[in-house]
């Protein structure tokens, strides 16, 4: 079975051209041509990537894709398509949460390639194992390494961590963090941000580069290292 692409995109001519693409290449290709119709079909079905317009009725690609991370918790790779091609507009389909921005008109081959990019990664991030640059996370042994060096983690920020290295490069939510390590009941007010100072001690401080980062107004995330 292929690489599996939900296409979200209201101009159908351009849809149909680009499916007929992807198929002949050999991906499978779903169709929604409204971000509502795409929220629809995420929770009936697993896609490996999402190709999504940012102009649409009904429901915009910028909102479809931040009900996705925040509310709906998926990490499933967007790329969003459009004409919007200014460093804010980037900028604002990467807050969203999208891990990937094609400027229109582009070349079919480009986007299969980076769909071919994104559900690559994707599937490091689905085994036991989450290879992120020089950092390695073992779901099983509940073991980390950065740069080949074993690093000791409370169990706690070691389910932090695998939660920002599910979503990265997106940015994740105090609410999407809360609820995955307490529940959405964390015992006092401050402990989320007590657990990534003790992270970000525990990743960052030994090394050159600092791969947790503050998001302000949208939470944190972690940077794939090169």
């Amino acid at each position: 079975m292929g690489i599996t692409v939900l296409l979200v995109e209201d101009d159908s001519e351009l849809a149909g051209s680009l499916a007929d693409f992807l198929i002949e290449v050999g991906f499978d290709v779903d169709f929604a041509f409204n971000g509502q119709a795409c929220l629809e079909l995420c929770r009936q079905n697993h896609y490996d990537v999402l190709v999504m317009d940012v102009n649409m009725p009904q429901m915009d690609g910028l909102s479809a894709c931040q009900e996705l991370r925040q509310n709906q918790g998926s990490n499933t790779p967007i790329i969003f398509l459009t004409a919007r091609d200014t460093l804010e507009d980037k900028l604002a389909g990467f807050d969203a949460g999208a891990d990937d921005y094609l400027v229109k008109p582009f070349a079919p081959a480009e986007l299969a390639a980076r769909l071919n990019v994104l559900a690559n990664r994707q599937s490091k991030h689905s085994g036991n194992v989450i290879s992120l640059g020089d950092i390695e996370i073992d779901r099983n042994s509940q073991q980390l390494r950065r740069q080949g060096e074993a690093i000791e983690l409370h169990h706690i920020q070691f389910r932090l961590l695998e939660v920002l290295a599910q979503y990265a490069p997106a940015a994740v939510s105090r609410e999407i963090l809360e609820k995955e390590l307490w529940q959405g009941e964390p015992p006092n007010c401050d402990a989320l941000r007590t657990h990534v100072y003790r992270l970000r001690m525990a990743l960052d401080k030994p090394y050159n580069s600092n791969l947790i980062k503050t998001i302000h107004g949208k939470g944190y995330r972690l940077a794939i290292p090169n």
